[in-house]
């Protein structure tokens, strides 16, 4: 993998933190979700090592819920050596995930840059999850690139899975797909909250609190939605049980 070459190029992102997380207030009342330790450490932490590791400068995180609590811990992130410049975006009322990327363009640039959830946690194999999707990206036919998780591999997801392929099965293993949204009784892949996203998406995008669902669904009737399945485990922890599926999980990682 050119990873000198994919650092070049896509070196922005943004973590998505200003969720309220009420699904897993009995955690913690006083931490704010992107807090909570999993296997010793801030669940944010993970994807800013994410970012790091794949050569990103320049991250932008929007907050809300106990803004200062998180806002506090970056300022710390910011300070350790190699650190990216990292920047946050105060909600005053929450904007969802598309009001969110969107209130925060004017700090993202004009290039493609990386979309990661702070409640979720991507666990790679071997080859860094977001360095693959830059290795994948073509500006040309994509507007958006999502990583995909096989259900098996996703732990504290009850869902039947997000998206399909629309790629013929013969298409080259590992290589990014077409996406349809999945239908009714089918089973899909799991959308993992990392991806590329072009800013040009955002060209026609509605004012105030909305999904970022408008647009996979545009891209998607374009033929300009992607997807990379992921290669490893997936963690979502949104609720008290999940926490402990990633604690148990990672924790018995750490130790192999």
């Amino acid at each position: 993998m050119a990873q000198a070459e994919t650092r070049a190029g896509i070196t922005t992102a943004m973590i998505l933190a200003a969720g309220l997380g009420t699904r897993i207030r009995d955690v913690s009342n006083t931490l704010p979700k992107p807090l909570l330790s999993v296997a010793g450490q801030p669940l944010i932490d993970y994807a800013l090592a994410s970012a790091v590791h794949a050569g990103v400068t320049e991250i932008v995180v929007n907050t809300h819920y106990r803004a200062e609590l998180i806002e506090a811990h970056l300022k710390g992130c910011a300070t350790k050596p190699g650190a990216p410049t990292i920047r946050t975006v105060y909600e005053g009322a929450r904007l969802e995930t598309g009001g969110g990327v969107r209130n925060a363009l004017p700090l993202l640039g004009t290039q493609a840059f990386f979309v990661m959830n702070s409640d979720s946690i991507v666990v790679d194999d071997r080859d860094s999850s977001l360095l693959r999707l830059a290795v994948a990206w073509d500006e040309k036919k994509m507007d958006a690139l999502l990583l995909l998780c096989p259900l098996a591999m996703a732990s504290g997801y009850d869902g039947a899975g997000d998206f399909v392929r629309t790629t013929p099965d013969e298409s080259p293993p590992g290589a990014a797909a077409t996406l349809r949204r999945r239908a009714e009784g089918e089973t899909g892949l799991v959308f993992t909250g990392v991806q590329i996203l072009h800013p040009r998406l955002f060209a026609t995008a509605p004012d105030g609190a909305y999904s970022l669902n408008i647009h996979y669904d545009k891209a998607a009737a374009r033929n300009r939605l992607y997807g990379l399945s992921h290669v490893g485990d997936w963690f979502h922890v949104g609720t008290a049980d999940g926490l402990r599926r990633a604690d148990t999980g990672l924790t018995k990682a750490a130790t192999r």
